[in-house]
């Protein structure tokens, strides 16, 4: 049976075990005995759910609703990568001209063909 929770106006929140067939009406406050609506105070616990992908909806989460400072993007990425390289897209990537005019990449893959 699944715990659903209540919200009573005099004592607060609290919650009970009930079918789901009975999962909207509402149930009687335990200490004052008034009737209290279900509400959704807390997320849904993944506890059955395999370890790496707990990780991966938390960091989901956490990357949608907490954006990186930028000591933390600065950490993330290589000084020469090409999203936080300065100047041109090519910063710190070797050029070669040939008599023809021909552009080559000397640190690229010999067999590679350059356009």
């Amino acid at each position: 049976m699944p715990v659903y929770e209540y919200l009573c106006d005099a004592c607060g929140p609290f919650t009970d075990m009930r079918p789901m067939a009975e999962c909207d009406a509402p149930q009687v406050c335990p200490r004052c005995e008034m009737e209290s609506p279900r509400v959704i105070l807390t997320a849904p616990a993944f506890v059955c759910m395999p370890a790496d992908r707990r990780k991966a909806h938390a960091t989901n989460e956490r990357s949608r609703h907490a954006p990186k400072t930028l000591d933390q993007y600065k950490a993330d990425h290589g000084p020469r990568c090409g999203c936080c390289a300065t100047g041109s897209k090519k910063a710190g990537r070797l050029v070669a001209k040939s008599r023809s005019g021909a552009v080559g990449f000397p640190t690229a893959r010999p067999w590679m063909i350059s356009h």
